[in-house]
């Protein structure tokens, strides 16, 4: 048996103060904020049967149970009190937080406390830069504030994260911008701005990477769909500059991601939530990472929004996916023992611990 310890989450989001009826908390368990489709529900998922699989008992009902009676049950025991019970049962130490998201999701703080754990929050760049933009009169003001904001962050965050960074022109141009370049891009997005345009300039998006290594935190690098091998470019050319680069949500790229990882030195693959949602399948997907990654270069996190039942279901699923996945390479005998439980520790904390310079 491989025993995982306490693990670090090192991406996620809060999780929602308010109660839920069975439309909206199954819509929390789509990948994307959507209705299921007329006839169907989001509990006929991989991630909606772990939900009935794992959540139940910690609420005190048996496992898969009707979604309906889960719920009710969870209504019965308040909102705060059943996330209190979820995530002091799911196992992880420490959240690291992405703040960026909009709606009536619990900080770093307000989650530490309900888990019972520790928190570090994680700044998203592009709802930094549009508060910047909002305050700032000039272009030559937006660029001074925009990099004093970001400097000034990475003093109280472990990381910086950008949704739109990776699909802004990385690709193509992976250096950093030249000034006329940025002047020019941050004159035409602040007057777009003023009508409520989000950051989608790619010479501005790339700047505002740029000033993130520049500052010397952790880099998180959210991919979707994207290749990860368009971004080699981007990793060759702030390869020893002292910022590190995670790139987040691989799947169905993970294979690409765990060989960049291998790669560059400086470059991580994040596990994710695509763990949490493969469910039974989950240690198929957790092999094919570690067929090409070192095994100091992968993080275990949850990508949980919302629902304290993600946080439960990623952590259970994940220890359930690495324990089968490194027994049967020690029953084999291709791996010992110690070495499975060594590496279980690097993935379940040990590198995040590293990567983040947190205290263990």
């Amino acid at each position: 048996m491989i025993d995982t310890p306490s693990l670090v989450d090192q991406y996620c989001h809060g999780v929602l103060r308010t109660e839920l009826g069975l439309g909206t908390f199954e819509t929390h368990l789509a990948p994307t904020p959507a209705l299921p489709a007329a006839g169907t529900t989001f509990f006929d998922t991989q991630a909606g049967f772990a939900v009935r699989r794992w959540c139940p008992p910690l609420l005190g009902l048996e496992p898969h149970c009707p979604p309906a009676r889960y719920l009710a049950r969870r209504r019965e025991l308040g909102v705060l009190e059943a996330g209190r019970r979820l995530l002091r049962a799911s196992g992880i130490a420490t959240y690291l937080v992405d703040t960026g998201p909009p709606g009536d999701l619990t900080g770093p703080a307000e989650l530490a406390a309900t888990g019972d754990a520790a928190a570090h929050e994680i700044v998203r760049l592009e709802p930094l830069a549009e508060q910047v933009a909002d305050t700032s009169g000039t272009v030559d003001a937006f660029l001074a504030n925009l990099t004093e904001a970001v400097h000034g962050a990475a003093a109280g965050a472990v990381a910086f994260t950008s949704v739109a960074g990776a699909r802004g022109g990385l690709a193509a141009v992976p250096e950093p911008p030249g000034p006329g370049e940025v002047r020019g891009a941050a004159g035409r997005w602040l007057a777009r701005r003023a009508a409520g345009g989000a950051v989608d300039d790619p010479v501005l998006l790339r700047h505002l990477l740029w000033i993130a290594v520049g500052a010397g935190r952790p880099l998180q690098l959210h991919l979707g769909e994207r290749d990860p091998g368009t971004l080699a470019g981007f990793a060759a050319a702030t390869s020893g500059l002292g910022a590190d680069l995670v790139l987040l949500h691989g799947y169905p790229h993970h294979r690409q991601a765990a060989r960049l990882a291998g790669h560059f030195p400086h470059v991580y693959a994040d596990l994710g939530p695509v763990v949490a949602r493969t469910g039974a399948r989950a240690a198929a997907v957790l092999a094919e990472f570690l067929e090409l990654a070192p095994f100091g270069k992968l993080l275990f996190s949850s990508g949980a929004r919302g629902l304290p039942e993600l946080h439960v279901v990623a952590a259970s699923v994940f220890r359930g996916a690495l324990a089968r996945v490194l027994g049967e390479w020690v029953a084999d005998g291709a791996w010992s023992r110690a070495d499975a439980q060594r590496v279980a520790g690097l993935v379940a904390a040990g590198n995040a611990r590293r990567v983040y310079r947190l205290n263990p």
